[in-house]
Formats: structure tokens, sequence, C-alpha cells
């Protein structure tokens, strides 16, 4: 995917995953069903995640560079990226614990929601401002899957959002 083509893919899956969460009732999005997290929980984890990946994008490229290095390979492809992920998780990967979410009650829905859709347009905003070349050249750390490319931590990004949904969806089937 092409800078374009992944901001119309983090822009999407972000306000379908809105849509789905903003349709439930207050009880469902807060339900607990097999010890799995609520979809409340779901919203919150996204939020965690999303939030160090803008703040770290807000440095400068050369900034970023310096403090992580620069990719001695090419970027995966999206189904590389999420096999990879998919991966991490079948031999037991787990988020960690910056990222668990924290109980979630039906008050905090709106707000969450709103926030969560503030922090995905402004992660759109701001690849704006990088180059394709950036994408493919500048390293970030990844709590799961290590170092990683810009370009390969917003199809993560862009992937988590989806995985979550299903993941709610499952708990509340």
């Amino acid at each position: 995917m092409n800078k374009p083509e992944i901001i119309t893919a983090l822009r999407h899956n972000h306000q379908h995953f809105i849509n789905y969460m903003t349709a439930l009732s207050n009880e469902d999005f807060v339900a607990e069903r097999n010890s799995k997290w609520t979809a409340g929980q779901h919203v919150d984890h996204l939020i965690r995640s999303i939030k160090p990946l803008n703040q770290g994008l807000m440095l400068p490229g050369f900034l970023l560079q310096l403090i992580f290095g620069k990719a001695n390979r090419p970027s995966k492809s999206y189904n590389e990226l999420v096999a990879k992920y998919k991966q991490k998780l079948s031999q037991g990967g787990m988020a960690t614990a910056a990222f668990i979410p924290s109980k979630i009650t039906a008050t905090h829905k709106e707000r969450l929601l709103k926030e969560l859709h503030v922090r995905s347009e402004k992660l759109c905003r701001t690849v704006n401002g990088f180059s394709e070349t950036q994408l493919d050249k500048l390293i970030a750390p990844h709590p799961l899957l290590g170092k990683v490319t810009l370009r390969e931590m917003l199809y993560f990004t862009a992937y988590h959002v989806l995985h979550h949904q299903e993941l709610a969806e499952k708990n509340l089937a």
C-alpha cells in the first residue's frame, strides 16, 4: 500500500470500529463474558496503542532515525505483516502492561469513542507529513513485533483495529 492507501485504510477501519461500538447498547459495551475484555476495554486498548504512535510520529524523521535507527531490509507487505502478528499471537503474544485496558463503565463510552476518533484522525494527518521513502527507511519498536518500519507500524495499526473489532464481536455473539 502507498501512503494514500494506508491513510484510507486507517480512516476506514477506525470509523468502521467506532460505528460498531457506537451502535452497541451500554450493556453490551461493558458486558463481561468469557473472562475476555469488554467492548469498552477494546476501545481503551486501541487508544493506549495509538497514543504512543502519535507521540513518536510527531518527532522529526532525523530524530526518529537517531533514536531507533534505520531499516536494514525492505518493508513487509500488509499481508506479510498481518501474518507475522497472527503468528506472534498464536505463540502466546499478549498486550504488555502499558496497553492493558482499565475497567470501563458505560459512562466512558462517548468520551472514549470520541478520543479514538480524534487520535486516529491525528495519526492520518501526521502520516501525511512523511514521504514514501521515510515510511520504509525509518523504524520504530513494537512491543510484540520488535523493530518495524513506519510503513509496517501503520499496516499493523490499520489491522489492529479490525482484530479488536473481531474479538469484541466474537465475545458478544
